[in-house]
C-alpha cells in the first residue's frame, strides 16, 4: 500500500438513515460512531488511493483534518466526490463559519483524503477534547 497516496475531492456533508437510526441509541453509542465515523467514496477514489474498502483514511481541509474510516459508496459513479455524515467528524473539516445563519457550509468543501492505515479513529470523547475544548 502506498503511504504517500493522496486524492483532491469535493467534500459533501448531510444526513443518512445510518446515522439517525444510530442517533436512537444515543451520540455516545458505538453505533452512532460507526455511522459518522466514515467517509462515502467512489470504487475509482479507493483504487486510486490504492486502498481497499473499510481502511482508515485522514481527510483534510483548510479548517482541519480527521481520521475516518473509507468505504466504498453504494451511490456510485461519483469519482473525486467524497461524502461524510453530517456529526462531530465531519465538524473537524468543514468551515466553522456560520454567515450568521447558524448552520456552517457543509457542500462543495475542498479537501484532500490519504490512506491513513495506522492512524485511529478517535472516539468522541477524544474527538471532542482534541478539536473543540478550547471553543
Amino acid at each position: 500500500m502506498d503511504q504517500k497516496a493522496r486524492l483532491k475531492v469535493i467534500l459533501v456533508t448531510g444526513r443518512t438513515i445510518e446515522q439517525g437510526v444510530g442517533k436512537e441509541r444515543g451520540k455516545t453509542s458505538k453505533e452512532y460512531m460507526e455511522s459518522v465515523s466514515v467517509c462515502h467514496m467512489d470504487a475509482e477514489d479507493l483504487k486510486k488511493l490504492r486502498i481497499k474498502d473499510k481502511t482508515n483514511i485522514l481527510v483534510s481541509t483548510d479548517y482541519g483534518s480527521v481520521t475516518v474510516k473509507a468505504i466504498e459508496s453504494l451511490r456510485s459513479p461519483h469519482s473525486g466526490t467524497i461524502f461524510i455524515p453530517y456529526g462531530p467528524w465531519a465538524n473537524v473539516v468543514v468551515n466553522p463559519e456560520t454567515h450568521g445563519v447558524g448552520m456552517p457550509s457543509l457542500k462543495g468543501i475542498l479537501a484532500e483524503v490519504e490512506p491513513a492505515p495506522d492512524k485511529p479513529i478517535l472516539s468522541l470523547e477524544e474527538l471532542l477534547q482534541e478539536h473543540f475544548q478550547n471553543e
